[in-house]
């Protein structure tokens, strides 16, 4: 996977989208799954990892950049812990 350049705009489109998508679908039995968001499309892919994710687009010939977060989280990783 190569790193990405996002723009703000794309950025919140992304966030807004998750936010609709969980508005829309009950993810409760995805918690702790990886949700991967394409803010161009709108489509939402999940999986074990943002790999994985990477994986399944890769298979279905989709190269568009995707936003990773966590379900049930607000984030997908976090680096560092507590000291």
């Amino acid at each position: 996977m190569s790193e990405t350049k996002w723009s703000p705009a794309q950025l919140e489109r992304a966030k807004t989208i998750w936010a609709e998508y969980q508005k829309q679908h009950d993810v409760s039995d995805r918690l702790g799954q990886t949700a991967g968001i394409d803010p161009v499309s709108g489509r939402v892919w999940f999986g074990t990892s943002a790999l994985d994710i990477w994986h399944q687009k890769q298979a279905e010939g989709v190269e568009a950049p995707c936003y990773y977060v966590r379900v049930g989280k607000d984030y997908y990783y976090r680096k560092g812990g507590r000291r």
